[in-house]
Parts: C-alpha cells; sequence; structure tokens
C-alpha cells in the first residue's frame, strides 16, 4: 500500500478511528504514530472533512474524528474524496500523428478507466467498521 502516500495515511489514520470514533485525536498525534509530519496529515484529513468524512474541532479538546460510524463509510468513500487513480490516468492532450497509436491509446485508456471502475466497485464493498474487524484479529501496530 505504500504507492500512494496519501491514501497510504488516510485508510490508516480511518482504520484507527474506527476503534473509538467517537474520540478526537489531533493532527500531531496522527502524524507521529503514521511517522509523518503534521501538515500532510492536516491537507489529507481536510479533503476527508471537505468529503463529510471527518468533522474536526478547534480549541483544547479539539481534534479530528469521524463523522459517520463507521460501517456507513466506504474504502471508496476514502479513494473518491482524495480524487486518487490508481489506475486510469487522464488522456493525453498530445493528439498521436499515427493512426495505429491513436487506436491504442484509446483502448489501453478504455480498459484502465474499466478497471478503476471495478476498483471503486470492489472499495465500496469494504467499510471501515469490516476493516476494524480484521485489525482486531491482528496485533496493534506501533510507529515511531
Amino acid at each position: 500500500m505504500k504507492r500512494n502516500s496519501r491514501l497510504a495515511l488516510a485508510l490508516h489514520t480511518l482504520g484507527h478511528m474506527a476503534a473509538d470514533p467517537a474520540q478526537m485525536q489531533t493532527s500531531t498525534q496522527i502524524a507521529e504514530h503514521a511517522g509523518t509530519n503534521p501538515v500532510v496529515v492536516r491537507r489529507v484529513l481536510g479533503k476527508l472533512r471537505q468529503a463529510g468524512l471527518l468533522v474536526s474541532e478547534k480549541g483544547h479538546a479539539g481534534g479530528w474524528r469521524l463523522a459517520r460510524p463507521p460501517e456507513e463509510i466506504t474504502l471508496a468513500d476514502i479513494y473518491l474524496a482524495l480524487e486518487e487513480n490508481l489506475v486510469s490516468s487522464e488522456p493525453e492532450d498530445d493528439t498521436p500523428r499515427c493512426a495505429v497509436e491513436d487506436a491504442v491509446q484509446r483502448k489501453v485508456t478504455s480498459v484502465l478507466q474499466d478497471i478503476e471502475q471495478s476498483l471503486v466497485t470492489q472499495l465500496r464493498a469494504t467499510s471501515l467498521a469490516d476493516v476494524q474487524e480484521t485489525s482486531e484479529q491482528h496485533v496493534d501496530c506501533h510507529h515511531g
């Protein structure tokens, strides 16, 4: 899962939040646990807040927490909130000078878009609660 650090950070963080959805976590706590910078954490979590997956509160007891129950947040919600594209990419603006190259490019783009849609469909089938249930069967992770 190291291919995209923003997605890995979001999935890891929200997976932990699913264990205690009401508990507020600061970006500093999350950053220390994830081994990254609080600014990176705030940038990623800000996108998740915009998508309605997280809420944030300022002040002494403030921080971040899930906006909805873990059962109602899918891995696709997180992936789409970050505007990720792990498989397909936007078509190039360069118009190929060769008809064969154009045909190959269009076909490959179409196949990759189909795979991307399949990925989102698969991610939609798993909620944060499902991840939490699976993680309870394993040793807790410790970073730092």
